[in-house]
This record gives structure tokens, sequence and C-alpha cells, in this order.
């Protein structure tokens, strides 16, 4: 992957995958911790008792308390999202310069020391760092958005239904956002007259991906 530069206002397709593709979400709690992750630690806020708070978030998806200050004081947005047993993707932007360098260190550290707590591990659970590629325009950003929508057609009981991965942004943009703030897909969906016509958008458009982005992501 090259170097890239990034910068307040641009959008990036951020992605990493387990240590030698190893399976890095195992179960409901993993995906959920990851969930919380992507999107509470948008803002720089610490938040005390992540696994304390867990136990919530799991049985009511957002929690108030924290949900304001979050969008009052994050230095990125978090626009897609979908993760898979061994790999994520994210699409972000940039708010605040080093906004997701800060951001990224945060939730790859967490997760990582929440999972080797967890499996009793120690060293890496990510390949390396992450890797950042930039949104040139709304047209690759559209596609970017089907590629990552489509991924859970990798698993064999999401074939065609793809749209109710619960870990995946994907319901959130054909159906209810179930994020309210935290979740910002308003650059995708307003491109189109509703949700019904994203959704055929998903469905039936080629998933056209940068050539560095497939590089990598044909390793998965």
């Amino acid at each position: 992957m090259r170097n890239i530069i990034i910068a307040p206002g641009e959008h990036y397709h951020l992605f990493n995958r387990g240590i030698n593709k190893q399976i890095i979400f195992h179960d409901t709690r993993d995906y959920y911790r990851f969930l919380f992750l992507i999107l509470y630690l948008q803002s720089p806020t610490i938040i005390k008792n992540i696994s304390k708070l867990m136990g919530d978030f799991m049985q009511h998806s957002v929690l108030q308390d924290y949900v304001q200050e979050v969008i009052d004081t994050r230095t990125i947005e978090l626009i897609a999202f979908c993760i898979m047993p061994n790999h994520f993707h994210l699409i972000i932007k940039e708010l605040k310069e080093g906004g997701i360098s800060n951001y990224m260190q945060r939730v790859l550290n967490a997760y990582s020391k929440y999972y080797n707590t967890k499996y009793d591990k120690s060293g890496h659970v990510f390949q390396g760092p992450y890797k950042a590629v930039h949104v040139g325009d709304d047209r690759q950003l559209l596609h970017l958005s089907t590629y990552i929508h489509r991924n859970p057609r990798e698993i064999t009981k999401w074939l065609s239904k793809e749209n109710h991965y619960y870990w995946s942004s994907y319901q959130d943009m054909v159906n209810e956002n179930r994020w309210g703030n935290l979740l910002l897909p308003a650059i995708l969906t307003d491109r189109f007259k509703d949700k019904e016509e994203y959704h055929q958008f998903v469905k039936t458009s080629p998933a056209k991906l940068l050539k560095e982005e497939l590089e990598y992501i044909d390793t998965l």
C-alpha cells in the first residue's frame, strides 16, 4: 500500500484483517465489542468501564448518556462499515487533522487488549497497521459502499441476504438507522430518491475498487 496524506474533509476506505488471516470475531460479544468501539471512539472522549457498558449496549443499541458528547467532540465521521469474521471495512471522513490516526489507534488497541485478555493470548491481533485508501470522488465512494455492503455474501448463510447482516451498515441505509447520528450515511443515500433505489444499486452495481485495495483484499 502506498503512503497517503490524510486530510480533513476527505473520505477514506480503512480496512485490516486478523494476523495470519485468523478469525478475530468469534462470537456475538466480539462483534458487539468492535461495533461499540467504532461507534463511540469517534471522539477523544474517554469512556470508562466499557466492559460494564457493553451489557446495556447489547440490549439497547445506543447509550444516550454518551451520544451527544461523542457527536459534539468527534474528530471523524463514520459513514459505513462491515465487520467480517477475520477483517473489517470502514468508510470514514476525517474532520480534524490527526482524527483518523488517533481513532484507528484507539479502536485497534482497545480491541486487541480485549481480545488477548478474553482468549488468553498475547501479541498482535491485526495484520500490521490498518490500510487507508483515499476516496477520490462520489462515483468511487458509491462503488466502494457496494463492495463493503456485499461483503457478507462470502458467508454462505448470508448470500442474497446481506441487507439483513447485523454487523454492517447496509441495513441502516435501507431500513431504520440503528445508531442515529453516530452513523452518517447521508452522503451515500442522498444520491438516491429513496432507500429502495440504493438497495437496488447495491444489488446490481459492479463493486469497483482501486488497484491498491484489490492487491490487499484479494489476500483476505
